[in-house]
This record gives C-alpha cells, sequence and structure tokens, in this order.
C-alpha cells in the first residue's frame, strides 16, 4: 500500500506530467473541476509562484488544486440545507461548523472533514501574499503584545503549536470571546466547532510543505511566516473583534 508521502511524491511527478501539455498551465492560477454544487474552488488572488522561495509553485498548485476540500458531494442530497442556507454560501458552512449536531449523521462525519477543510482552506488562501511577513498592525498589533508579551513571543508560540500537532492538522491564532489564543486542531477540524473564531492558521498536513521541506516541519513554519498577509489579519481582527 502506498504511504502518504510516496502518494505526495506520485502526484506531484504526475503534476509535472501534466504541466507539459499544451495548454495545461495557461491559466496562472487554472481552477480544479469540481463536482456541481453551492462550494467552489476559491480563486487564489495571486500567481502560483508567488510565494517562492518559500512555499514553492509545484506545492501551491498541489495543494490549491487537489487538497482543497470539495464539500458539495456532502450536501448534494440534503434539501433542507440547500433551500435554508443563506448566500453566500460560506456563511452557511460557518453556521454548520458551528453546530456540527444540526448536520443528520449520515453525513455529519463528512462535514466535519470536508466542510473543515473547506473553510479552513477558502480562509488560508487569503492569509498569504508576496512580501508579507511584516507582523500585525493597528487594535491587533496592541493585542498580540498584550496576550503574548511581543510579536516574536507569539510567533514562537504559534511554532510550538504547530511544531507539536501529531500527524496532520493546523495551528492556529483564534479569537475566545475578546481575547486571543493559540490552538492547533487535528485533522481539518475547524476552531468554529470549539466556539472560536480563526484568525490565522498555518496548514502542517504533510501536503503543504513536504515536496520542499520534506520532515522539517520547522523549517516550513519559519519560511510561511515570510508570506502571511497580516493586512489582511488585522482587518479581519477589527471586524471580529468590535
Amino acid at each position: 500500500m502506498m504511504n502518504r508521502r510516496q502518494a505526495i511524491k506520485t502526484t506531484a511527478l504526475a503534476s509535472a506530467a501534466i504541466a507539459t501539455l499544451p495548454g495545461a498551465m495557461a491559466q496562472t492560477n487554472p481552477t480544479a473541476a469540481s463536482p456541481a454544487g453551492p462550494f467552489t474552488l476559491p480563486a487564489l488572488g495571486y500567481a502560483l509562484d508567488a510565494l517562492e522561495p518559500f512555499i514553492d509553485a509545484q506545492t501551491m498548485q498541489i495543494h490549491h488544486d487537489k487538497h482543497h476540500a470539495n464539500l458539495n458531494k456532502a450536501v448534494s442530497g440534503w434539501q433542507d440545507y440547500l433551500t435554508r442556507m443563506n448566500a453566500p454560501f460560506i456563511e452557511g458552512l460557518q453556521v454548520l461548523l458551528k453546530d456540527l449536531n444540526s448536520v443528520p449523521e449520515n453525513i455529519r462525519t463528512a462535514v466535519r472533514n470536508n466542510g473543515g477543510g473547506h473553510y479552513n482552506h477558502s480562509l488560508f488562501w487569503q492569509l498569504l501574499k508576496k512580501n508579507g511577513g511584516n507582523g500585525p498592525s493597528g487594535e491587533l498589533a496592541a493585542a498580540v503584545d498584550k496576550t503574548f508579551g511581543s510579536f516574536t513571543g507569539f510567533k514562537d508560540a504559534l511554532t510550538k503549536a504547530a511544531v507539536g500537532q501529531f500527524g496532520s492538522g493546523w495551528a492556529w491564532l483564534v479569537l475566545d470571546g475578546k481575547d486571543l489564543k493559540i490552538e492547533a486542531t487535528a485533522n481539518q477540524d475547524s476552531p468554529l466547532s470549539a466556539g472560536r473564531t480563526p484568525l490565522l492558521g498555518v496548514d502542517v498536513w504533510e501536503h503543504a510543505y513536504y515536496l520542499k521541506y520534506q520532515n522539517r516541519r520547522a523549517d516550513y513554519v519559519a519560511a510561511w511566516s515570510n508570506v502571511v498577509n497580516w493586512d489582511f489579519v488585522s482587518e479581519r481582527y477589527a471586524k471580529l473583534s468590535a
């Protein structure tokens, strides 16, 4: 049986082969085909190679096009969701993740996994930008200093959570009421399901970094910190903490 690392390498080789076909990479950020439904793969908003040398283009292509979880199959037969949730559907998804017990039991696990994956990644793509990493500003900068002692203290705590997460998962800066906290979640679980609001998250699934960093997760997290879109995170904090 193929293990996770072998699968990642196989996917990479297949992607490289596809890229050599005429027109295969004609778009800067191709949108992968997915089952029809209310949830669509968000565009990155930047070129696949924009985050180099910290995150390479091939990793971004595989991560975005192959690993952004699709939720449409899970909710396709649940008419109550399709009729009662208001557009945009991502808002309805937040409602579900905050109250997974409201989801029919026969699809609850699929919604938890694929819904969490869709939400987490939809946020993650927005958290990155070229020439990022300068740190929070405004109200968030003051809150980070108050909670963690300094921006360096925050980065140390987030890195500890990310590196210490056993297996696949995420490390987060979350808003818990009015308080900032750092936590880790397994697999594609969302902090929303625990009553907290994610502000910033680093994906520590192997597909997010293994091609470039192999098992050096700490090196990946350090590199990732150079492309964080702190303008977006600071604006998100100001809006959600108001």
